[in-house]
């Protein structure tokens, strides 16, 4: 089957939340299987656009392909005066996103953070998705639970950036702090990455980045391993799990296993490192990634 890429195209997905959600879309060329969606989740502080380079490099029109930018990310509308978010409001956000956008049959992708909520949703409404991936997304380190000093923090940190001005930078600055966080990003793919992630500032050559700054507090709620392993406990699709040989985020051996074997109802969990990529595999090794993506939910899609 030869297929392109087709070219993206913007829309606003409003919630019963009131807020709206800024989604790319890429539709399935027409040997393409148009009535299977990959929606695909990032990670924090980024946004649905940065997954242009895996659609591109041959996600995109084999199937078709769903990103949004998750609320207070990208172009996506902000919690706004008040509000402040809570994890569980982006499950809440995906499920709307699903309901407007979602074809006959759902794969689901998520990238850290996004991974995150990928499995959640999926434990929620196992019924409903058919293939789950999980692009380093199994959370981070169960090391410290909810208590009276990390709620103190949460409230400091919402004071100081309650009261500070958005960061101002050129676009050349704002590439050189993806590239400080992402080594493996290339020059040029900084700046293209860097174009995405911002917006102009309101001052004549500067821009700042699209996401809240509220994002950058710690949230008053720890990560709880016991409770993420209940949500995949209840995944009914086969799971595909992918690290990079060359992220810092990546568990060893046992605890990788171990978060793996929380997947009790699963009919298959496969893990795969990809090498040459870090943590943001979706920039280093878009095709590579792409093909296996493919093939997973290819074979989940037999399977079923």
């Amino acid at each position: 089957m030869d297929v392109r890429s087709s070219p993206s195209v913007s829309r606003r997905v409003s919630l019963r939340s009131g807020l709206s959600l800024h989604v790319h879309e890429w539709e399935a060329a027409p040997d393409g299987d148009a009535e299977h969606t990959v929606l695909l989740l990032h990670g924090f502080l980024d946004h649905g656009g940065g997954f242009r380079r895996l659609v591109e490099a041959g996600l995109g029109g084999r199937v078709h392909v769903v990103a949004p930018d998750l609320r207070g990310h990208g172009d996506s509308d902000r919690v706004g005066a008040g509000g402040y978010y809570h994890f569980f409001d982006y499950l809440s956000d995906v499920e709307g996103v699903v309901e407007q956008t979602a074809r006959k049959r759902l794969s689901v992708v998520g990238h850290s953070m996004g991974g995150m909520v990928a499995g959640y949703f999926t434990g929620t409404f196992p019924e409903r998705v058919k293939a789950l991936a999980l692009l380093e997304g199994m959370g981070p380190p169960a090391t410290e639970d909810t208590s009276p000093a990390r709620v103190r923090g949460w409230l400091g940190g919402w004071a100081r950036q309650a009261g500070r001005a958005p960061r101002r930078m050129s676009l050349d600055e704002a590439a050189a702090r993806l590239r400080e966080n992402d080594p493996l990003l290339d020059e040029e793919g900084a700046r293209a990455e860097a174009a995405r992630a911002t917006r102009p500032s309101g001052e004549a050559g500067l821009v700042e980045w699209k996401h809240d700054p509220l994002h950058l507090t710690t949230a008053p709620y720890a990560f709880r391993l016991d409770v993420a392993e209940r949500f995949w406990g209840e995944t009914r699709c086969p799971v595909l799990v992918v690290d990079g040989a060359r992220s810092d985020f990546r568990y060893d051996e046992a605890e990788a296993a171990r978060r793996r074997a929380a997947f009790t109802r699963a009919p298959s969990v496969e893990r795969v490192i990809l090498d040459g990529a870090g943590h943001m595999m979706q920039r280093h090794r878009p095709r590579e990634l792409a093909a296996l993506l493919l093939d997973f939910v290819t074979r989940a899609r037999s399977s079923g």
